[in-house]
């Protein structure tokens, strides 16, 4: 096929040729330096063996010789002085003659008469004692003309040529490797040209010829998100749109979220939807022990990009160059700052073009710089927050599809059971749950699969082989079942899901699994019924045991830091007043916003929180001990409880028929109040409760 022709193939197929192709042709007719280290390695192996080809002869002794000599079949020998060896040259005619010789030889006679080399040799001391023993010899058979010799030395002009180069070669070998390690492809100085091209930008260019297989429509849970970014794609595709009106397309945006929420996918979901070239790297890549580094590659990166234009620059974990300068003087990095000082220039400088969009992700914004959210350069702050129901639906909907799931399956229950969880933590349990089903051999994955699933990424692996003594596991009965009760008769407290005795993870005994609804505003009848909930393990062993143990110490944490969040951020407390002690932005975390006194004040008032919680948890189970002990006789003998089983057992939350008659919408349609804006000062512990 000519030229013309592949080239218009290529155009029909949509392979046209790109600059990575022209690289690989020119990698290929590129002189490799490996090649010289071969070809020497293969003149060292051709040379012996072709000096083994060639014969060495068929090893004999002295004594031999002599006889050889007398009968005048030697024709010459040659003393090879520096190996300490005589070659013996043997006449044509008596090895045709002689069949002797056939004996000597065997497979190798038709050799010795081709080759004119030496057909045997034999060892001696040393040149000039063979010399005087053959000058006797001579002397004493005057008859026996002296064979020729002629005394040399074998493989020193070989032997010096290869003590020469090897050195230098071995340097040169090593001088490449360190060039390669130091640049080159996968080296540290950013692609091929070694430590001289350190300061190129290391970003990967996604464009037509190579595009990222993942859309939009592979994107769940992040609806106002996806609104967000798909619109910055299209002020690229039809910026006219926009402009007509007198509007300006915006620098930047910044995706801001927990870690697993996503940000990563939509701007993977951005490369495969946009028609315009894709600079993706992160913000480590920028960062190198060489000074100057990190704004040279800001510099070659915007460079690109200009060339590329319209296109769009992600920067993956920008929190690496954009923590904010000065804060800290002891512990600042003057080659981050000027990567940073560098990076501001190119998004909103003298020089700054347009047609650029950059796109960053982060879970860390409250330590990134000011000048680089300022609108101008990040113009758009997009919060990817954990999902909500519908999200964690639409999520799991999306990561089931290649699993060959029950046809009973509630995806909806499922979404249920797991409040909190980011995308990264909904894709892991699908994951697990094929594989738990894989390994007890069934069709499909189903609901069981699915609950193991949730319980081994909440809680752990389970441990089945851990021994526990029969006094531990009555106290562990009664702990989970105290949590259970509590949970179970109080307004406030998040239903109970599941409550057992296995131990699971690395210290977890027990557990007791609660399904918390969709909320961001808590007041303090909730966050007291909480703590009690929480207290009911304690409250239950001091009950039945008359002494307490070592089981509630996460308890215990949890309830601290929900009681030190209502005095000292929410103000949910008379005495300290409606007062937050909570800053933000506050740079030393061990410098405290009030005097000793007023510290003193809010021990002492937490203290009082949480001793009135105990005091009325331990009234509450001492009037339901009869259930708590059914409860954990049940739990003792089945070591798993899930919620009809309580019911079956104690009958009915109250609490809940009573919601249900309430709102009976809400159930029917399964929506969730929508609220403005979630407080972000809400401690861990409420926006994703823990297992107790």
């Amino acid at each position: 096929m000519s030229e013309d022709k592949k080239t218009a193939a290529n155009k029909k197929s949509g392979n046209t040729p790109s600059a990575g192709d022209d690289n690989q042709s020119k990698n290929k007719n590129r002189f490799n330096i490996y090649w010289i280290y071969g070809i020497v390695f293969a003149a060292i192996i051709g040379y012996n063996f072709l000096r083994t080809a060639t014969g060495t002869g068929v090893e004999t002794n002295q004594v031999k010789f002599t006889e050889l000599v007398k009968q005048g079949d030697v024709e010459k020998i040659t003393t090879i002085r520096n190996k300490k060896i005589v070659r013996i040259f043997i006449k044509k005619d008596s090895l045709q003659n002689k069949p002797f010789y056939k004996e000597i030889f065997g497979k190798q006679f038709d050799n010795a008469i081709k080759m004119p080399a030496p057909q045997l040799y034999f060892s001696i001391v040393d040149d000039k004692t063979f010399a005087a023993q053959m000058q006797d010899f001579y002397t004493k058979n005057p008859v026996i003309i002296q064979i020729p010799d002629s005394p040399t030395d074998e493989g020193e002009l070989f032997g010096q040529i290869i003590s020469t180069l090897l050195p230098i070669l071995l340097i040169g070998l090593l001088f490449v490797m360190m060039m390669r390690k130091v640049g080159g492809p996968g080296g540290g100085s950013g692609g091929p040209g070694g430590i001289f091209n350190i300061g190129k930008s290391k970003a990967t260019l996604f464009d037509k010829a190579s595009r990222v297989n993942i859309n939009f429509g592979d994107v769940a849970g992040l609806d106002e998100a996806k609104v967000e970014v798909m619109e910055i794609v299209d002020f690229l595709k039809n910026p006219k749109k926009y402009t007509a009106l007198g509007g300006k397309i915006p620098k930047g945006a910044l995706l801001i979220g927990p870690p697993g929420t996503g940000k990563t996918l939509l701007a993977k979901a951005v490369a495969g939807e946009a028609q315009v070239p894709f600079f993706s790297l992160s913000g480590s890549d920028f960062v190198e022990m060489f000074v100057g580094v990190g704004a040279s590659r800001v510099r070659d990166l915007f460079k690109q990009a200009r060339e590329k234009a319209p296109c769009i620059i992600f920067i993956d974990e920008i929190d690496a160059i954009g923590r904010a300068r000065g804060k800290n003087m002891m512990m600042s990095n003057d080659e981050r700052e000027n990567t940073l000082n560098q990076l501001l220039v190119e998004m909103d400088g003298f020089g700054t073009d347009l047609g650029i969009i950059i796109l960053a992700a982060t879970n860390r914004p409250d330590v990134l710089d000011a000048a680089l959210l300022r609108p101008g350069r990040f113009d758009r702050q997009i919060t990817i927050d954990r999902p909500d129901l519908a999200g964690r639906e639409a999520i799991f909907k999306v990561h089931l599809g290649p699993i060959k799931i029950s046809t009973t399956l509630d995806i909806f229950k499922l979404a249920e059971q797991t409040p909190g969880f980011a995308g990264a933590d909904i894709a892991n349990v699908c994951n697990e749950a094929a594989l738990i089903a894989a390994r007890k051999n069934k069709d499909s994955v189903d609901m069981s699969d699915f609950q193991d699933a949730i319980d081994r990424v909440i809680g752990g692996l389970e441990k089945k082989n851990k021994i526990i003594s029969p006094e531990e596991k009555e106290i562990i009965a009664y702990h989970e079942a105290g949590h259970a009760i509590c949970g179970w008769y109080l307004e406030h407290a998040y239903p109970l899901l599941k409550v057992t005795v296995v131990p699971r993870g690395t210290a977890a005994l027990g557990y007791a699994q609660y399904t918390p609804k969709e909320q961001y505003l808590y007041n303090t009848d909730q966050l007291m019924d909480q703590i009690c909930m929480t207290l009911g393990g304690r409250a239950s062993e001091d009950i039945f045991f008359g002494k307490i143990s070592t089981g509630a110490s996460n308890d215990l944490q949890q309830i601290t830091k929900i009681a030190y969040s209502m005095i000292t951020v929410y103000g949910m407390n008379d005495k300290i007043g409606n007062i937050s002690y909570y800053d933000p932005n506050q740079e030393n975390v061990f410098t405290k916003p009030f005097s000793e006194e007023t510290g003193k004040m809010i021990d002492e008032e937490v203290r009082k929180l949480i001793e009135n919680a105990y005091i009325r948890t331990k009234d509450l189970l001492t009037e339901k001990k009869g259930d708590v002990e059914l409860l954990a006789k049940e739990l003792l003998k089945k070591e798993v409880l899930f919620k009809s089983d309580v019911e079956n057992l104690i009958g009915k939350r109250a609490f809940e028929e009573k919601k249900a008659l309430d709102i009976p919408a809400v159930e029917e349609t399964k929506e969730e109040p929508k609220l403005e804006e979630p407080d972000s000062s809400l401690p861990e512990e409420l926006i994703n409760p823990p297992i107790i």
